[in-house]
């Protein structure tokens, strides 16, 4: 059931119902799940042992194929509350062992059926240490899956249509998955065991979040800190954004390349800080706000995907285990001297944090809001808070 081979002459191939294409022409055999269908995306890998349903969920896998390590995923079910997105974005999903009956209070569906209600399309019973391996070495390849009830496959085809898939590369996929209209968020905190989610009643900051892929739990962790928080499009005008008056500003996480999404966005944080705002980016946020401040960015083989990577706080010299999500990074040569490297991922050294020196603005490349992962990292919402305080006192004199 999982075996891996390279592609025949043969045009079709019958297969136990589910098939994944690398763009080398590897094939992995494996068992449909979800919806029937087939999609093209980029296959990376995350390490994380819990919160499936969250990463699932994270608007920045938009573009991208999710291939599990930890082999024993959907036994805990899926329920309405671990949800980080209202539409699903993520192509599709691999792991490798049968998706069992769900051992959960929480559980309202099976992993597989909640897959079929969002049309993401699966495969499970694969090889997925091979894969794994696979994109360790060669980096993150574009890849097709495809499942469907009799599990007989154009190979030729699904083939062509991978190679022919332009991958993520110059790919702006945050006007994909934005609101297309401001909103201002519910006010729910973040969850806890006895009472759920809670409403914040205290709104005593106004904090402006673009969103250029938002997660859920970014914005609760704001209601933990009683803030009104008013979503707008990734591509609203600096001057609109202005009017509303903001305590600050917040450029959220988000898929795709952030250089393509730049060529709009770069503009509109560059007049923002130019506002003094308060200025706090998380991901794809922070991508954006070097490159707003001439810095450059490129793909990295790999990315970091996973709940347990050890990021160095450079200025307290504290080692925070972090959740992490990116395929893209910040170049360490292009950083101008106004620019203060505030964190550094201690597997690989790459840029995790900075801060402009003579303002209020700062980012992370993680993300402190986990769901999933550690939390660790929540002291920067806080310290991002702060500063609002600041800025607010300084609007009443």
């Amino acid at each position: 059931m999982t075996k891996k081979q390279k592609v025949n002459s043969t045009n079709y191939l019958k297969f136990s119902q589910g098939v994944l294409v690398l763009e080398n022409k590897t094939i992995f055999k494996g068992i449909g799940i979800g919806h029937n269908g087939t999609v093209t995306g980029e296959v990376c890998f995350n390490t994380s042992l819990t919160g499936y349903q969250e990463i699932i969920s994270d608007p920045s896998y938009a573009g991208q194929i999710i291939n599990f390590t930890f082999p024993h995923i959907g036994n805990v079910g899926t329920n309405k509350e671990d949800i980080e997105s209202d539409k699903i974005w993520t192509r599709g999903i691999i792991i490798n062992s049968e998706i069992t009956n769900p051992s959960n209070y929480r559980s309202l569906k099976r992993l597989d059926a909640w897959l079929k209600k969002h049309k993401i399309v699966g495969l499970t019973g694969l090889d997925t240490r091979s894969l794994t391996n696979f994109i360790r070495d060669k980096g993150a390849p574009k890849g097709t899956i495809s499942n469907n009830k009799k599990g007989i496959f154009n190979l030729k085809k699904l083939i062509n249509d991978t190679i022919k898939w332009p991958g993520l590369n110059g790919l702006d996929l945050a006007q994909t998955v934005t609101t297309k209209n401001n909103y201002i968020w519910q006010g729910y905190k973040t969850w806890n065991k006895e009472k759920g989610y809670e409403r914040n009643k205290k709104k005593l900051f106004k904090i402006i979040a673009i969103d250029y892929g938002i997660k859920k739990n970014i914005l609760r962790y704001f209601s933990n800190f009683n803030c009104k928080v008013v979503v707008v499009p990734c591509n609203l005008c600096a001057k609109e954004i202005v009017k509303m008056k903001p305590d600050g500003v917040f450029l959220s996480n988000g898929p795709g390349d952030p250089a393509a999404t730049g060529k709009y966005a770069i503009k509109i944080i560059q007049k923002l800080i130019k506002e003094n705002f308060p200025i706090f980016g998380i991901c794809l946020g922070h991508q954006i706000l070097a490159l707003a401040l001439n810095a450059k960015t490129k793909k990295m083989k790999l990315g970091h995907r996973g709940a347990n990577h050890p990021v160095k706080n450079l200025i307290n010299k504290k080692v925070e285990i972090t959740s992490q999500n990116h395929g893209f990074e910040i170049l360490k040569e292009s950083l101008p001297k106004n620019i203060e490297i505030t964190h550094k991922s201690l597997f690989d050294n790459c840029i995790e944090g900075i801060k402009l020196k003579n303002k209020p603005v700062f980012s992370v490349q993680y993300h402190p809001e986990s769901n999933p992962g550690p939390q660790d990292s929540i002291y920067l919402f806080e310290q991002f808070i702060n500063e609002v305080k600041k800025y607010a006192k300084k609007k009443r004199y």
